[in-house]
């Protein structure tokens, strides 16, 4: 499915339901450059790079390249079905920043890029005319510093007039004049308003009204001069002149307030696509304005909306994101993960080890479909692009692999090099990679070191039914003793006896809670927990957290350099997590 700037927020909310209720997102990138192979070899010194070498030439063409496309393939698992539904998307990304925040963005591109993009049918155009709109971490500070900056007046740097320049002095005296007979003025019908306009501003011309106007540095030099000599007066910019109306601060306080609400406002509209990836990092996006979602996805007009759909449908799917990362998988998706990471969440560090700690913490599980395909490859790169390996596992018919019928686009068309076909290629190879090579046991447990195979999930049964809710007073010899009184200990309240008093939490006569006690909370303690089922489909995808992904997790293959691999988990050494696998 395509989206574009005008169907991005009226589609917003299903993508981010569909994003809440998947297994694991697939993410492909096309980028205005890369870094070129010739760098590679030049920047090393022993003919292949080290990881750290290779990581600061992506990092320097990440900080000067852009995302034009972003595809995102939505997993979802349906036990009851037994089956893998997807649901691709792909997105334009605008280069430019449309609305007036005060943000100004460089990018460049590459000839090399250019002319790849070009030989595979790419519409240069598109990201420019259609993209959605996106504003980073640092880019949001930044416009709130400068917005914060401009409310300043103090902050705001004079012109200075030297006496040789007559004619903006001779101008300021006019509106000194002005000024000082429409304070002094007694008359009744005195107006609550002056306005500094230019000589003759409003009056017929040949029958036609005046259309001249104050310049912008007459404009200034009108603001200067009532700032500094006038406080009690306010100015305010208009078409053509200048307005000069009394201080009430209750009235400067409410107009501060909107123009900041407005300016958060198009902050908001701006983020655009980031708000998908704070969804992604299981980050709160509860100030999202749900308004921008009541609008047509073809023309872009507000439609009528049912405020209480809109925020049932989005409190569910921000309830299963919260605190819960999605599972991200990428094919060679060592290069993708920085520009992700530079485009929306923040500053680069200088060094891999640093990129790999942050990284890790941002998403703890991401699985590249080409370390999976190359494991054990030994020092021969192995042909292993996602066409390839694709196109091997196609014949493969156990995981079931389907389409969603509203994600229909690309069941009949090949259409490599769009982000959103290759995130679809890299769902089916994941799914279908990672059951082929649970079915066959070939991968090593990385603490025991000898072959393994991933256990099979246990039937899903009630918790409750297994939970110890009460405890009797056989059990333990115990006796209950009504109310507050007796020596025997007390282990609850009957609210029947007079004089009883409900005891508080942490009382030491209630004793420890039972670990499975389903009631027992503290009612301070408002973080969320919910963590999703690790259940999976019989032969299926391995369940994330399982010896299988021990191996095959966390591991993003990075060929062409001394290490092979960057490996994210940290807990984890590079030895011996290379070992093991079968081909495709």
């Amino acid at each position: 499915m395509d989206v574009d700037k005008t169907s991005f927020y009226p589609l917003l909310l299903d993508i981010l339901t569909d994003i809440s209720t998947s297994a694991f997102v697939a993410i492909d990138l096309e980028l205005s450059g890369v870094p070129t192979k010739e760098s590679w070899v030049k920047n090393s010194s022993v003919g292949k790079q080290t990881l750290q070498e290779r990581y600061l030439e992506v990092k320097a063409a990440a900080e000067r390249y852009q995302i034009l496309q972003i595809g995102l393939t939505c997993v979802e698992q349906n036990l009851q079905a037994g089956k893998y539904t997807l649901k691709p998307y792909n997105f334009d990304l605008c280069p430019i920043v449309n609305e007036r925040i005060d943000i100004e963005r460089e990018f460049s591109f590459s000839s090399g890029a250019a002319e790849f993009l070009l030989r595979v049918g790419f519409d240069m155009n598109r990201p420019f005319a259609h993209g959605v709109p996106y504003l980073s971490r640092s880019e949001t500070r930044v416009a709130r510093e400068k917005y914060t900056l401009r409310q300043d007046r103090s902050a705001i740097s004079d012109i200075a007039l030297k006496p040789t320049e007559f004619e903006s002095l001779a101008f300021l005296e006019r509106v000194r004049s002005e000024i000082n007979a429409w304070v002094d003025s007694k008359h009744l019908d005195t107006p609550e308003y002056l306005n500094i306009a230019p000589v003759g501003f409003g009056t017929m011309l040949d029958g036609e009204p005046s259309t001249e106007e104050l310049s912008r540095y007459e404009k200034r030099l009108v603001h200067q001069l009532v700032r500094a000599e006038y406080p009690e007066l306010v100015t305010m910019s208009r078409k053509g002149f200048i307005q000069i109306i009394k201080f009430d601060k209750e009235r400067e306080d409410r107009v501060a307030e909107g123009k900041k609400r407005e300016h958060e406002e198009r902050i908001g509209r701006q983020k655009g696509f980031r708000w998908i990836i704070e969804a992604m990092l299981g980050n709160n996006i509860a100030n999202m304005d749900l308004k921008e979602c009541a609008k047509d996805s073809v023309t872009g007009q507000p439609i009528f909306y049912d405020r209480d759909d809109f925020k049932a449908q989005f409190s569910r799917a921000q309830a299963l994101l919260r605190r819960n990362p999605v599972v991200l998988v990428g094919h060679n998706c060592f290069l993708d993960l920085v520009y992700v990471y530079r485009t929306f969440i923040g500053t680069l560090p200088d060094t891999v080890e640093e990129f790999q700690n942050t990284l890790h913490r941002c998403w703890p599980i991401i699985v590249d479909t080409k370390y999976m395909s190359t494991h054990n490859c030994g020092d021969i790169s192995p042909a292993s692009s996602l066409e390839q390996i694709a196109t091997q596992l196609s014949a493969e018919r156990t995981p079931i692999v389907d389409t969603d019928p509203q994600h229909t686009k690309y069941n009949n068309v090949e259409a490599y090099h769009e982000a959103g076909y290759d995130s679809f290629l890299t769902a089916q190879v994941a799914v279908r990679l990672s059951a082929k090579l649970e079915r066959q046991g070939a991968y090593i447990d990385v603490d025991k070191q000898t072959p393994q195979s991933t256990s099979r999930p246990q039937d899903v049964t009630n918790g409750v039914s297994h939970m110890k809710l009460s405890q009797s007073p056989e059990a333990d010899g115990s006796v209950k003793v009504n109310g507050n009184a007796g020596d025997a200990p007390v282990e609850g309240f009957t609210p029947s006896v007079v004089g009883g008093k409900w005891k508080r939490v942490g009382d030491p006569t209630l004793g420890p809670p039972a670990k499975d006690d389903p009631f027992e909370y503290n009612p301070r303690d408002l973080q969320h927990r919910y963590k999703r089922e690790a259940v999976t489909i019989p032969g299926g995808v391995p369940v994330f957290g399982s010896d299988f992904w021990r191996v095959y997790g966390n591991k993003l293959r990075v060929f062409g350099t001394q290490e092979g691999v960057c490996i994210l988990d940290e807990q984890e050494s590079p030895s011996g997590s290379d070992d093991g696998g079968v081909d495709v």
